[in-house]
């Protein structure tokens, strides 16, 4: 009789690539390990991570010393800390975190068995921060997922000025096409209706491999894959946003009518400071030439207040910049100095009673331009891939193509399903529907 397995809980914070790691580390750990959502019975606890703004790296710091009384009530507990904020800090963790047990970098997630099994059996902290992207294996897809994260680059090139990516997830290496259809053939023989492909810079994808492909070639050779319902991608960058690739949106059918486009500022001096490599009027062109192709895009961004040296009147660019563009929703932020980012050590850092000034007034519009967005569906039929639950419960819950949230009544069996939905009411940041049965 085989031995019952470990516990392993899994704690996530940051974007949808880091998403996708703590699947992967569950999935080469399941051998030994099965998922628990409670911490209080785990043997493992690993904390992926996220370094893109000092507040997350303060909340998993947070969360690491309010573990310490955990590890004294289960003394056999691997506590283990990956992902960014592990790359970037590496040893000094140990000296911050007395309780920990296991540092791993964003490239040792295939080497996490054994990590594991070196810090359980001696009881010795491992420190795992080898450099060199090892590729990326294909899933093992349980039965019965309809959404699936597939990563298919790692890294960045593009050294904003403002970003540590490049610094803890290395330079651009790409996965081979051949091995990122064939793990999504994995993914539509499970059962699975929808992919997200995942990279710093998709745009930039296939550069470098033996046989160069670009990404409109990629997003072509996925879409034709029979059963693929709906295609996503993230994050894009603009200035590698190609007429071939705007055109897609009008060309391929699964690929869904929503883009995220990161503007980070509407003031060229900024995006010049930022080294984005594009001008607020090459932004908005692109804009402009998106719409016309797929008039029902949605549009979502990125956008940073208070970057050092940001006068009122380049803040005043950017919300101007979000009026023109028109974006359906945004994730803003104040800027937070990374290390070893060259702007950690511009001159003019702005004030933090400025940064926020500037975001609640940024978030105050962003706000309004969403809820019109959200007005402008109302009576419209629209068609919802059913994920879960709504997170207030006792209501099913999707998202349209253009990737907004759709809170439902109906039966369990949908769950899974593409289903007509007609949209009764709009809410800051979600929708209301009412499920159109099948004659």
């Amino acid at each position: 009789m085989a031995a019952p397995k470990k516990k392993l809980y899994l704690r996530t914070f940051g974007c949808q690539m880091n998403v996708a790691d703590s699947q992967q580390m569950a999935e080469v750990l399941a051998d030994r390990y099965e998922l628990t959502s409670d911490p209080e019975e785990a043997d493992l606890y690993l904390i992926n991570t996220c370094a893109i703004r000092r507040k997350s790296e303060h909340k998993v710091l947070s969360l690491l010393g309010s573990l310490r009384d955990l590890k004294r009530r289960r003394p056999h507990l691997i506590l283990g800390v990956g992902g960014c904020v592990a790359q970037q800090e590496g040893e000094k963790l140990l000296a911050a975190v007395p309780h920990l047990d296991l540092v791993f970098g964003t490239h040792g997630i295939w080497r996490l068995p054994e990590l594991v099994e070196r810090a359980h059996a001696r009881r010795t902290v491992e420190v795992d921060l080898l450099e060199g992207y090892p590729g990326r294996r294909r899933r093992s897809w349980p039965p019965g997922v309809v959404q699936g994260y597939i990563t298919i680059m790692q890294g960045c090139d593009n050294f904003c000025s403002f970003c540590v990516v490049p610094y803890v997830r290395g330079r651009e290496v790409s996965r081979p096409p051949e091995d990122i259809e064939a793990e999504v053939r994995d993914f539509l023989a499970a059962g699975g209706k929808e992919v997200t492909l995942l990279g710093q810079n998709v745009n930039s994808y296939g550069r470098g491999l033996p046989e160069p492909v670009t990404f409109r070639q990629l997003l072509n050779r996925l879409a034709a894959l029979p059963g693929l319902a709906r295609l996503r991608f993230a994050t894009s960058h603009p200035k590698d946003l190609s007429d071939d690739l705007i055109a897609a949106f009008g060309e391929l059918p699964p690929l869904c009518e929503h883009l995220h486009l990161p503007a980070q500022s509407g003031s060229d001096r900024i995006l010049r400071a930022m080294n984005r490599g594009y001008t607020r009027k090459e932004y908005l062109e692109k804009v402009a030439r998106l719409r016309r192709v797929c008039p029902e895009l949605a549009l979502s961004t990125d956008l940073i207040v208070g970057f050092p040296g940001e006068t009122e009147a380049d803040f005043r660019d950017t919300l101007e910049l979000v009026r023109e563009a028109g974006f359906e929703a945004a994730f803003s932020f104040k800027y937070s100095p990374r290390p070893r980012t060259r702007a950690a050590d511009f001159p003019d850092q702005v004030p933090e009673e400025v940064k926020s000034d500037r975001l609640g007034r940024l978030q105050a519009l962003l706000g309004e331009q969403t809820l019109a967005a959200h007005r402008r569906l109302v009576r419209r039929v629209g068609e919802v891939l059913v994920e879960g639950e709504s997170k207030r419960g006792g209501e099913l819950s999707g998202r349209l193509r253009t990737n907004q949230v759709v809170n439902f009544a109906g039966p369990r069996h949908l769950l899974g399903e593409l289903v007509q939905v007609e949209i009764t009411a709009a809410h800051p940041h979600s929708l209301k529907g009412r499920w159109v049965r099948e004659a």
